[in-house]
């Protein structure tokens, strides 16, 4: 079951291409930097996807980079004759603040200031900088996310049961993802935000409350299925791909360890998936032995001959014991209050006859962790890696990743058939979310349209 219907849906877009990104110098507060011209075009393709959804309200950073990005989508918006607010500016939308650095290029930081630059590229919640007329040292990343919070107290309560279009920067829009997630500033670099990339957060309570990430940092729309590597690192590059749809997916129905196949909308799902990762040089592949997700894998498959598929038994999907093949008022009845227990705190949940949440984070993680170990033993070199796998496996895996909690498992939505991608720097160093829960290829939506049902 995932969560209760949105309240505030909320879209955010990172700038466009600048002058500054093309010559790798740091931008911060300063407003020099400008759009280039695909940064300007870029901008106006996310308009295009953007068209028929009503706005109820447009905000964007005060600097020139942000605020013509959203110019140029608000001007392909209007092209529908459709009557939405215009953008308006934010303050605490503005870029992350680098005062010591702004304007340089980033080599000139490294080898001028060695050891905060370290910092900045492995643990940059620890970066601090001198600031004129103060004595304390002040800290960019900790300062962001409290910038991060006055944004989402000051803009959700104005847009209860409404969609919102937020347009800024790399860092605040991390803060921003991170602070609705439940994530601290230790957690900057895990989630990703290319130029013009897209990103989806559902609150269903407001702020304060968990939020959902629908989706993260689209970039298909741009003619590029994944963003790049973070910095052009080389990296372990791995897909996590759900299963298409089964009947027990559009029924509801708790389906578990039931070996349930794909209907033909999954069937139809596992080929979308399979014509979206063609032209990607797959290297090698693990699914769940289920029939789903195997056959997802196998349908991949068709356009990677080269590659077998490897079965590992340990990222089976939960087991919900007596709760499987049940609808969710069967659930109720049977055993009440205990879907509510689940939805609200599932991390406290044990299926009665199957297995808790800390059960599954054990096993999945541990066959995770062994996936990424095989697979950076064996050679030194960028690998790219499929692993094809259900809902809550993904979520667990997912939460692993980001640095939450398996009672912060419904932070994510995976649908049926949905991407998500996952990169390990070769030299070391925590793993970076580049994109999450990608279904356009799906649907041509920015929108997770897949069956929202049970397990």
């Amino acid at each position: 079951m995932e969560v209760k219907p949105l309240a505030t849906r909320v879209i955010l877009v990172r700038h466009g291409e600048s002058t500054y990104n093309v010559e790798r110098r740091f931008q911060g507060h300063g407003d020099v930097s400008t759009l280039t011209a695909k940064g300007l075009a870029t901008a106006r393709q996310v308009g295009e996807v953007l068209k028929g959804i009503p706005f109820a309200g447009i905000y964007n950073s005060p600097l020139q980079r942000a605020s013509q990005t959203a110019q140029e989508i608000y001007a392909s918006l209007q092209t529908d004759g459709v009557n939405l607010p215009s953008p308006k500016i934010v303050p605490d939308l503005i870029e992350i603040c680098l005062p010591a650095w702004e304007g340089m290029r980033f080599e000139d930081v490294r080898q001028t200031d060695p050891a905060e630059y370290a910092h900045w590229q492995s643990q940059p919640h620890l970066l601090k900088m001198a600031v004129p007329d103060s004595s304390e040292p002040f800290f960019p990343v900790r300062t962001l996310y409290e910038q991060s919070q006055r944004v989402w107290q000051q803009i959700l309560p104005h847009h209860t049961d409404q969609t919102i279009l937020l347009i800024a920067h790399s860092g605040i829009n991390r803060a921003l993802l991170c602070t609705a997630l439940g994530l601290g500033p230790e957690s900057y670099l895990v989630l990703q935000q290319a130029n013009c990339g897209i990103s989806v957060l559902n609150f269903p309570q407001g702020w304060g409350f968990p939020a959902q990430l629908e989706s993260m940092n689209l970039t298909s729309h741009l003619g590029h299925p994944f963003p790049p590597p973070r910095n052009g690192q080389q990296t372990l590059r791995l897909l996590l791909v759900r299963h298409g749809e089964t009947d027990w997916n559009r029924q509801g129905r708790f389906q578990g360890q039931i070996d349930v196949p794909l209907n033909p909308t999954g069937q139809q799902q596992g080929e979308q998936v399979a014509e979206f990762l063609r032209s990607l040089p797959i290297e090698f592949a693990i699914s769940s032995p289920m029939l789903r997700p195997k056959d997802t894998a196998e349908r991949i498959l068709q356009h990677h001959p080269q590659v077998e598929l490897q079965l590992l038994p340990d990222l089976q999907e939960i087991s919900h014991g007596t709760w499987e093949g049940k609808l969710e008022p069967e659930v109720e009845q049977e055993y009440p209050g205990e879907l509510q227990r689940w939805r609200d705190t599932p991390a406290q949940v044990q299926m009665p006859a199957g297995e808790n949440l800390q059960q599954v984070w054990q096993r999945a993680i541990a066959a995770w962790s062994g996936i990424v170990a095989t697979a950076k033993a064996n050679s030194n070199q960028p690998k790219l890696g499929l692993v094809v796998a259900h809902d809550a496996i993904n979520k667990v895996i997912l939460c692993h990743v980001t640095g939450l909690e398996a009672e912060q498992f419904w932070n994510f939505k995976q649908g049926n058939g949905a991407v998500s991608v996952i990169d390990y720097p070769l030299q070391g160093g925590a793993p970076v979310l580049q994109a999450m829960n990608i279904t356009t290829h799906l649907s041509g939506s920015i929108f997770d349209r897949t069956a929202a049902g049970a397990l």
